[in-house]
């Protein structure tokens, strides 16, 4: 699998990177098994969240295996140093390791959040300290709305994060006020240095009401091959300055993730465009988030 150096921080991670949200709600077993599939596709970056269920418990039990394999990130979605402090260790002992490659201020999705989290007495007082302490490495944002790629380069603007995780996929980007939010975190991130993460690649729509939810996902996404390959190969042949991709919060999902990346050579962002633009029922998931 193609890697990509990850920022300032230098790590050479590869393109997909392991979303495990995944394993919030599965089993021990079938948790191995996804970890194991990823691992043998040759996925050396991992991304948890302290508010992912038990992801962090499923995840746990491999780390005296594969912790020296991995760059392990993972996030806290608490405001306060107390709480957020609280929940960084936590993490850790969840985790069963002593320290993270990455700890990411979770769902910074609007102005307000940031404020919280950057202000006196908030969350990011806490990674700082878990950073001097030796408890993390890196401190990054992260948030999955219309809004967040403005309000992370304003988080850049007011700490040196060394990472960004936020939303992009084909159909985002053909919104001219996204687009252009987008183009301004990108020469943020440039300047500072800092990685480009993003998520919501294979996300097709929201889920109707009264549909049947077929994956864990809050979204609908794309389970065809075709459409895969396409969003996958429209955001990394089309996009250098992306260092990887969080696969979906689905473990059903990751081996045609997997797949796309492999396959995704031959496939221009232009071809991989006219590709999704078949389907009609495309469009932003930012519609009506359950969040």
């Amino acid at each position: 699998m193609e890697t990509r150096r990850l920022g300032r921080l230098g790590h050479q991670s590869s393109v997909l990177i392991y979303g495990a949200a995944s394993l919030g709600g599965v089993d021990q077993d079938r948790a191995d098994a996804s970890i194991q599939e990823a691992l043998d596709a040759g996925i050396n970056h991992f991304d948890v969240a302290a508010d992912y269920g038990d992801a962090e418990l499923r995840l746990g039990p491999r780390m005296p295996e594969i912790r020296d394999r991995i760059f392990l990130a993972t996030k806290t979605g608490r405001r306060t140093f107390e709480e957020a402090w609280s929940e960084i260790n936590r993490s850790l002992e969840r985790l069963q390791t002593d320290h993270v490659d990455l700890i990411q201020m979770h769902a910074v999705c609007d102005l307000e959040n940031l404020d919280l989290v950057t202000g006196k007495g908030g969350s990011l007082e806490a990674a700082i300290r878990a950073k001097d302490e030796g408890m993390v490495r890196a401190i990054g944002i992260t948030g999955h709305t219309a809004q967040a790629p403005s309000v992370h380069t304003e988080g850049l603007r007011r700490f040196d994060f060394d990472s960004v995780l936020t939303p992009l996929n084909y159909k985002l980007s053909t919104d001219p006020q996204y687009a252009a939010d987008y183009a301004a975190l990108v020469e943020a991130v440039k300047a500072s240095d800092a990685a480009l993460m993003t998520i919501k690649m294979i996300a097709r729509r929201n889920w109707r009401e009264g549909e049947q939810k077929g994956y864990d996902t809050w979204y609908r996404p794309f389970d065809e091959q075709r459409y895969i390959t396409a969003a996958t190969a429209w955001l990394l042949n089309g996009h250098p300055e992306i260092t990887g991709l969080a696969t979906a919060g689905e473990t059903r999902l990751l081996q045609q993730m997997i797949v796309a990346e492999r396959e995704r050579a031959d496939l221009t962002p232009e071809a991989a465009a006219s590709i999704l633009d078949e389907v009609q029922d495309y469009e932003s998931p930012f519609v009506d988030m359950p969040i």
